[in-house]
């Protein structure tokens, strides 16, 4: 364990051996820093908190506060973050509320840009990247690789689906499916991200397959139920799409459409 004498660490808190805390970080009780994990200086990390391995908190970030919720009366809820997750300088990580699911939840390879903030509740998948200046309001969750460009933000209780682009300065209010591209006040779709599924590897099948989708739900003026009952059956055919489906029957705040 590497950590520097100017450094203020709570005898309540779990450090794995080989962590490395710069100086003038400030760890708090009720953390625990998995291992490999690098906190940087002037970083503070509050709790409760789990950090998995292999994370680095860059300078200047806050991860762990208490929500900014005026509903908030100093419960005991948490943060949980997954493995190999980048915190860039004055990023901002709450914990959860009791009025939600007790929790904030980031997984794993996920790459938060500087100023970007995650409130109360929100849970995140797996290699993520928010931009500069993104910001997601309470109870947001966003599917695996979507990509939130700067300024971007999401309002309180939005879904963003897996490999979902948002634009730079684009407001998300309603729902934005997987695979779709999205830009505007408010937020509307555009296209589908071509570029971001033929990063992942998505065969042109695939991809054929999840634009025919797009057109059906966005392009033939049909009605959602009747989207929906024509995509049921595209999905049968292409599991691709099953994750498109899916999120269009669980949406609660409504499709941005």
């Amino acid at each position: 364990m590497s950590i520097d004498p100017r450094a203020v660490v709570s005898s309540g808190a779990q450090i794995a051996e080989d962590v490395e805390i710069g100086p003038f970080a400030v760890i708090g009780p009720q953390v625990t820093i998995g291992p490999r994990s690098w906190i940087g200086p002037h970083a503070v990390v509050n709790g409760p908190t789990v950090l998995g391995a292999d994370n680095k908190v860059f300078q200047f970030a806050s991860i762990g506060e208490a929500p900014q919720d005026k509903k908030y009366q100093g419960e005991p809820t948490r943060l949980a973050v997954g493995d190999r997750n980048v915190f860039r300088e004055y990023v901002t990580v709450n914990r959860g509320t009791i009025t939600g699911i007790g929790e904030t939840r980031i997984g794993n390879d996920n790459l938060l840009l500087a100023y970007s903030h995650v409130a109360h509740d929100c849970v995140l998948g797996n290699n993520i990247v928010l931009s500069n200046v993104v910001n997601l309001a309470g109870h947001v969750e966003i599917g695996d690789w979507a990509i939130m460009s700067g300024f971007a933000g999401a309002h309180q209780f939005c879904r963003i689906g897996a490999h979902a682009f948002i634009g730079n300065n684009t407001s998300v209010i309603r729902d934005i499916p997987p695979y779709v591209l999205a830009t505007g006040h408010p937020a509307e779709p555009r296209s589908v991200n071509v570029e971001g599924l033929k990063r992942r590897g998505f065969s042109e099948e695939q991809i054929r397959a999840i634009r025919n989708a797009y057109r059906v739900l966005y392009r033939s003026e049909l009605a959602l139920e009747d989207a929906v009952a024509q995509l049921r059956g595209m999905a049968a055919e292409h599991d691709c799409l099953a994750i498109f489906v899916d999120f269009i029957l669980q949406s609660a705040r409504g499709l941005a459409r």
